[in-house]
Order: C-alpha cells, then structure tokens, then sequence
C-alpha cells in the first residue's frame, strides 16, 4: 500500500516537471521565433525570468505580475509585467576600453527607450524588447571587435594609436610616406553603425586636416564595420602619396 502510494507521489511529481518542461519550451519556442541568440535564459519560473547578454556582462531581470484575463502566451495564461531590471556586471577596472565603451553604449541605448515597463507591459512583449535589445547588443559587440583589430593591426594604415575615452575614439595617424600627422576623433553612439559618425580633426605635421578628411569620410557609407571602413579609407586615399 504503502509502495502504491510512493509510485503515485513519483507520478505525480513526474507529471509536474513534465508541464515545467512543457511550458518552458513553450516560451522559449516563442522567443526563439525572433532567431536573435544575444540572450541567454538563465531562469523562468512563476515569479521572474533572466537573461544574460554579453557573455554574462549584462543581465535583464523581468518580474512577473498576476495572469491576464482572456490573454494567453505560449499556450499558457499571459502575464502582466511589473519590472524590467538591467544590471551591469562588467569588472570596468579590470576590461579592456573596447568592452567599457561597448557596455556604455548598450546602457545609453537602455536609457534612451525611457521606461521599458511601460513598453512592455505584459509578456507577449517580452519578444520584441529581447530582440530590440539583442539588436543593440550584437552591434556593439562587432564595434569591441573593430576597436580590438584597430588597437592590434593599427599600423598596417599608418594607425599610430586608437585611444578611446567615454564614448569617443581618437585615431592618430601618422605617415612619412605623405608627411602627415593628424588625429581624427569620432563621436560613438547606441545607433552605430547605422548613423554618420560626427567627427573633428587636429593637425600636427602637414596640410591634411578637417577638409580633406570631411572629403574621404563623405564617401564612406555607414553599416557594417563602419569604423574598420573608415580607417582604410583614411589610409588609402590621404596617406599613400605625399599631398
């Protein structure tokens, strides 16, 4: 009697994980839709849920309201939304500027969109602000990238330095092949690389200053690796020959 009623708890307790399994496939089957992997689900249950973006550095926490009369998500009863929580993780003593400028951006971008409760109020919402979060964050992560090869194989485009401070990076080129030196500093924003990047110019050997770069950087259009696609531009057009 006593072995019937364990093999009934057991059923019981394997039906419950069962609908668990069910209903977190369920939601991630929705998320997924949107194909944009930059979260990573770290917890969902009946009070919250949590992604992590960035190779941990970022963290979403969503906390979950009552259930909404009438609506469903993923075959269960929707929820409201009470809170959407961003929290950095990201050590900005120890990480390189590439990874704190990236970071910066993705927080400049979270605090553009004002409240994203507000935005996203009950979880049928949920999918858009992941993927318009994951949109940012994939960006940015191909800019850490860009600066990373910049700071690495600089030189091959005359690229003395790239030096990056809060949200701008300056580049100083330098070639005696053109006999010039001059330092560009472009102005980095949450809407890179979509938007034409503000600029500024200080000469400190020759004639190449704000005209002639302005020249070469109108005919660089903004998408991907914007930043490496400058920096050759600048390289093949103003410091091949002397000007």
């Amino acid at each position: 009697r006593e072995l019937s009623e364990m093999d009934a708890e057991d059923e019981l307790d394997l039906a419950e994980m069962e609908k668990l399994k069910t209903t977190e496939s369920a939601c991630l089957e929705i998320l997924k839709k949107y194909d944009f992997t930059e979260w990573e689900l770290m917890e969902w249950n009946e009070q919250q849920a949590v992604f992590n973006f960035l190779y941990d550095s970022v963290t979403l926490t969503v906390v979950f309201g009552p259930p909404i009369d009438g609506e469903f998500f993923a075959a269960r009863p929707s929820r409201s939304i009470v809170s959407l929580d961003f929290e950095s993780f990201l050590d900005e003593e120890q990480a390189p500027p590439s990874s704190c400028l990236v970071q910066k951006l993705i927080f400049q971008f979270i605090e553009s969109r004002g409240s994203w409760q507000k935005n996203c109020p009950k979880l049928c919402c949920l999918p858009q602000a992941l993927f318009d979060i994951s949109l940012v964050v994939n960006r940015c992560k191909i800019l850490g990238e860009e600066l990373e090869f910049l700071q690495r194989w600089g030189a091959k485009f005359h690229l003395l330095e790239a030096n990056i401070k809060d949200t701008e990076v300056k580049l100083l080129f330098s070639s005696s092949v053109a006999l010039a030196k001059f330092e560009l500093t472009l102005a980095l924003s949450h809407d890179y690389p979509s938007a034409v990047l503000p600029f500024r110019v200080q000469t400190h050997i020759g004639n190449i200053g704000e005209k002639e770069v302005a020249a070469v950087l109108s005919r660089v259009p903004a998408g991907h690796h914007y930043l490496q696609r400058i920096v050759t531009s600048v390289h093949q057009n103003l410091l091949q020959a002397p000007r």
